[in-house]
């Protein structure tokens, strides 16, 4: 019983734990945004920039000041040591802030401090187009119709809409008018903004009751706006329509966005901190198919769907697990040569992985492919201690002894032997938990899912087996009656044990020759080591290519959005792999990008793995080649490879 509800415990976990691609990385970082719209770079850097790191760069436990300062924006990223608590850190930086704030300029914006964590990198990226809408349209109509909606799904936590035009209302004053009448622009705009408010009136009095009153004054219409009296000159009022021109249209275009060539509008999806990937993920393509339910003109297509590789990453863990077990179980078999012995042992692989699943719900890990992988690891260890076990149950037995007092005495006789050779397993992993870094957050769930599984194993050793034993080992092996399988398998042993015996012989006689030759192989793998390359995590391929551009400075944002397109469409007819390609030219929204008229970015989606032939680094090696930089021109291709590279290089 006490087996059954820790396997149960293990399913009801399973079911509930969040999966994800990585364990959850807390980088110690924080980053720092000041806008100063209308300012050059160097003003940025002298007025903004400089001031914020000379009052960070003392901060306890910092370690390094980075930042970068480019038209009205300062970003400022502060690294600490690991190990730093973030909430007190920001609250140091925020006080620090506040005692230079009186050196900032007066009319910047205020400077904003929020931490750097994986919930600040989309999940999705999504493309939205209609049949019968331009870009201002469908900008606004994604705003307005489509943004609520994906915002309200479980699990996201932002919704963030890039590309199409944005409606802007356009006041075009007439400067000679405006001489003419002894009128300033600065006045126009401070009466058209003080007109354009709902302003409360306060309580008024009806009989019995009170009313709370406000006076709407909210513009409605462009007709509204003309309506507006600025002044008066002899008597008589001057409206805004007899010095300015009032135009319906969209803000000036710094930044493209576009699918395939084509102009679009993206919508990235933030999942909350600690959501599974994969459930938020399920929920957006709900929602996206009831959106196509009720809006048909509107078609929405992902360009990017971190759950995908999610997906495959666990799948193919989960089948090599599963694998693993099964070649696990054969082995068993085959060198124990009884379906009895095999089924007591082959319980221990089960029950232990299912428990393992509790620790990890209730210690708050996530099912990723470190942990997932750290289970797969450990399936060919739970079983050792089992086979001790049934091995010395079972020499007890055919000594004569009946079960109940073959399965006691098999048991205590080795449960010092697996226990210490339980622990020593253990200890290998103990100094995982005290490494610091990225890494620690890395593989110290690797070291508890390995550990706690192998417990389970020594518990489900010296409790299950030995019951299980008492129940199911009936027969010795000179009782039990030979298979024809059992003595096809007795004969391959047969075989094996001669040539092993004869091989045995050799070495035993040819003592010195052998250990020379181990020596010599020792010595040459050694040699072979300072050869292998060092990483942190191997590259993976994700099925996306990423490439970057910079042109002159001062390049206009319609000459970028030219050059992207350009190399859009040469990688479209030059690589068949590609299935999708997303671009971006101009003013980057972002503050964690680097942004300019002179910048653009594209990113390649590439079909499925199982239908291409060449991998993401062959094609990106191909893109390298096939885009010709132009002078003045900077390009940078790469494979979006782990996801510690991609958050570093996002960060």
């Amino acid at each position: 019983m006490g087996c059954s509800i820790a396997t149960l415990l293990g399913v009801v976990s399973f079911i509930n734990i969040p999966v994800d691609l990585m364990p959850d990385i807390v980088f110690p970082t924080l980053s720092i945004s000041a806008n100063y719209e209308g300012v050059a770079p160097e003003e940025i850097e002298t007025l903004v920039t400089r001031p914020l790191e000379e009052a960070f760069a003392a901060a306890p436990e910092v370690e390094e000041v980075t930042s970068r300062s480019t038209e009205g924006r300062s970003f400022i990223r502060v690294r600490f040591s690991f190990g730093t608590n973030l909430d007190e850190a920001a609250n140091e930086l925020r006080t620090r802030l506040d005692r230079r704030r009186p050196l900032l300029p007066e009319d910047m914006d205020s400077p904003t401090i929020f931490k750097f964590d994986a919930t600040q990198f989309p999940i999705m990226f999504m493309a939205v187009s209609a049949d019968d809408m331009d870009s201002r349209q469908l900008r606004h109509y994604t705003e307005k119709n489509l943004q609520y909606r994906m915002e309200r799904v479980s699990g996201v936590a932002q919704f963030t809409v890039r590309g199409g035009l944005r409606r802007q209302i356009h006041v075009n004053l007439d400067l000679k008018k405006l001489r003419a009448l002894n009128l300033s622009v600065a006045e126009v705009v401070r009466t058209v903004r003080n007109e354009n408010l709902n302003r409360p009136v306060g309580p008024v009095r009806e009989g019995r009751y009170e009313v709370l009153m406000r006076t709407d004054g909210e513009f409605t219409n462009t007709e509204d706006i003309l309506k507006v009296s600025i002044t008066t000159r002899n008597g008589v009022p001057v409206y805004l329509r007899d010095i300015a021109t009032v135009e319906d249209t969209h803000e000036d275009i710094r930044y493209y966005v576009s699918v395939d060539g084509n102009p679009a509008v993206n919508m990235m999806i933030y999942k909350q901190s600690g959501a599974n990937t994969v459930k938020v993920a399920d929920a957006v393509w709900r929602e996206v198919e009831r959106i196509h339910r009720d809006y048909p003109n509107i078609h929405i297509t992902t360009t990017f769907d971190q759950s995908s590789f999610i997906r495959g990453a666990i799948s193919n863990l989960r089948d090599a697990a599963l694998m693993g077990a099964g070649l696990a179980v054969f082995v068993l078999f085959f060198f124990l040569r009884s379906f009895s012995s095999t089924a007591i042992i082959g319980i221990a692989i089960p029950v232990s992985v299912i428990t393992t699943f509790a620790l990890m719900f209730f210690t708050g890990f996530t099912l990723n492919i470190i942990s997932f992988g750290g289970l797969a690891l450990g399936v060919g260890m739970l079983v050792d201690n089992s086979i001790v076990v049934l091995e010395n149950i079972f020499r007890h037995r055919e000594q004569g002894k009946s079960l109940r007092e073959a399965s006691l005495q098999g048991s205590q006789e080795v449960a010092t032997a697996i226990t210490a050779s339980t622990l020593t397993t253990i200890a290998v992993f103990v100094p995982v938990l005290f490494i610091g870094g990225i890494a620690a957050q890395n593989f110290q769930q690797l070291a508890y899912v390995v550990s706690f599984s192998l417990l389970c194993s020594l518990a489900i050793a010296l409790t299950v087996v030995p019951a299980l034993c008492a129940r199911l080992l009936s027969a010795t092996a000179s009782e039990k009656p030979r298979s024809d399988l059992i003595r096809a398998i007795d004969r391959v042993h047969r075989v094996f044990e001669e040539h092993y015996s004869r091989n045995l012989s050799w070495v035993i006689e040819h003592r010195k020759s052998f250990v020379v030759a181990a020596v010599a192989v020792l010595a040459s793998t050694i040699y072979l080591v300072p050869f292998v390359g060092v990483e942190l995590q191997p590259e993976t391929d994700e099925g996306e290519v990423r490439i970057s551009l910079e042109l002159e400075p001062g390049t206009h944002v319609d000459v970028t959005n030219t050059v992207v397109q350009e190399i859009s469409e040469s990688i479209r007819e030059k690589i068949p792999e590609v299935e999708t390609i997303s671009s971006e030219s101009g003013t980057n929204p972002s503050p964690f990008r680097s942004s300019g008229m002179n910048m653009g970015s594209l990113r390649l989606q590439l079909v499925p793995h199982a239908k291409r032939k060449r991998s993401a680094q062959e094609v990106a090696a191909q893109v390298r080649t096939l885009i010709r930089s132009r002078p003045g021109m900077i390009v940078r291709t790469r494979v979006s490879g782990s996801f510690i590279r991609r958050m570093t290089s996002f960060g």
